[in-house]
């Protein structure tokens, strides 16, 4: 009797431990999906206020072009627009590389939480 006592108690803990364990996973995605939905928001954000920024300074550029009335006036408004967007672009990857770095960092509690199941 007493070793049926004995393995009821241990079965009974190892129950409470899965389901302790099973709660903090399940916590864990909660905060990292939580957490990769506000980073997706962030990109998203950026990505349309860059789009709007680069139309603007395509709009002013062709404004640019519009009024030269030499060659070289050409020559230097398309010179300028090409340093501005490579720039623009450089930096813009840049930015969102480094967001893309902050939503996989989210994922992290779900490491840490499946470490402590093993």
């Amino acid at each position: 009797m007493s070793e049926t006592k004995r393995m009821a108690d241990e079965a009974d803990r190892m129950g409470q431990q899965a389901q302790e364990g099973f709660q903090t996973g399940l916590e864990a995605v909660s905060r990292s999906f939580s957490e990769a939905n506000k980073g997706v928001q962030s990109i998203t954000a950026e990505l349309t206020d860059f789009s709007k920024r680069r139309w603007e300074d395509v709009f002013r550029a062709w404004e640019q072009l519009l009024r030269a009335r030499h060659l070289g006036d050409v020559v230097e408004v398309q010179t300028h627009y090409a340093q501005r967007a490579f720039d623009a672009y450089t930096s813009e990857w840049t930015k969102l590389g480094e967001m893309c770095v902050g939503i996989v960092r989210a994922s992290r509690p779900v490491e840490d939480a499946s470490r402590k199941l093993r």
